[in-house]
């Protein structure tokens, strides 16, 4: 496989996804795909009453996402590499995390409608830490609707990532370790990453940060 040219970065609340995928984007001279999850009205609501507001929050969720994936339809690869920070399929893990059977029943009959035409990465970077972790990551970084995040809720999300990507094999995957690494901050770190990204071929592959390494 060549250098891939449409690489999404992934993982939990706080992990740091949207960081890495924008100093990708940039070492790579690419385009950005952000989610933006602050533009959803719904998602402050969500972490303060959960039941509530779950399937208006996964319903906006998936739908921006769609038409983002849409808007790339006429975007050339071959010209510009794409980086962005979120899966379109990941989009599930939410679903069956918050989702009653009966809105859940709904989600599923739509979801396939819409992946379908969903065009899929060349690489995904799956970015693991531990709750912990996250959670001081969370609290750092002080978003106002999250404020109200639960820690029993974020380790519920975390695990069933782990299971989703322990899963996964759609397309190349790469496993980072980002307990002990800011990307941001290490920039020795992040360079080694790029070679990996560039040399990774098909297959689940796992890496381990220099700054991690014994």
């Amino acid at each position: 496989m060549p250098n891939p040219r449409y690489i999404v970065v992934e993982g939990p609340i706080g992990v740091g996804k949207t960081s890495l995928a924008e100093l990708l984007a940039e070492r790579l001279q690419a385009r950005k795909l952000l989610e933006g999850p602050e533009e959803n009205p719904f998602l402050s609501q969500f972490y303060t009453d959960m039941r509530r507001y779950a399937f208006q929050t996964q319903l906006y969720f998936l739908l921006n996402r769609f038409r983002q994936q849409q808007e790339l339809v006429q975007f050339d690869l071959f010209k510009q590499s794409l980086v962005s920070d979120y899966l379109f399929a990941k989009d599930k893990i939410f679903a069956y995390l918050t989702l009653d059977d009966n809105e859940l029943a709904l989600y599923e009959r739509l979801h396939p409608l819409l992946e379908m035409r969903v065009q899929k990465p060349d690489l995904v970077l799956y970015l693991q830490a531990g709750t912990d972790v996250l959670m001081r990551r969370v609290q750092t970084r002080a978003r106002a609707y999250e404020r109200e995040l639960d820690r029993t809720y974020l380790e519920d999300v975390n695990a069933a990532y782990n299971h989703f990507f322990f899963h996964y094999s759609v397309t190349p995957l790469l496993v980072v370790n980002t307990n002990d690494i800011d990307f941001v901050k290490h920039k020795e770190d992040f360079e080694d990453l790029v070679k990996q990204v560039e040399a990774v071929r098909a297959g689940t592959h796992y890496y381990v940060p220099l700054g991690s390494r014994s």
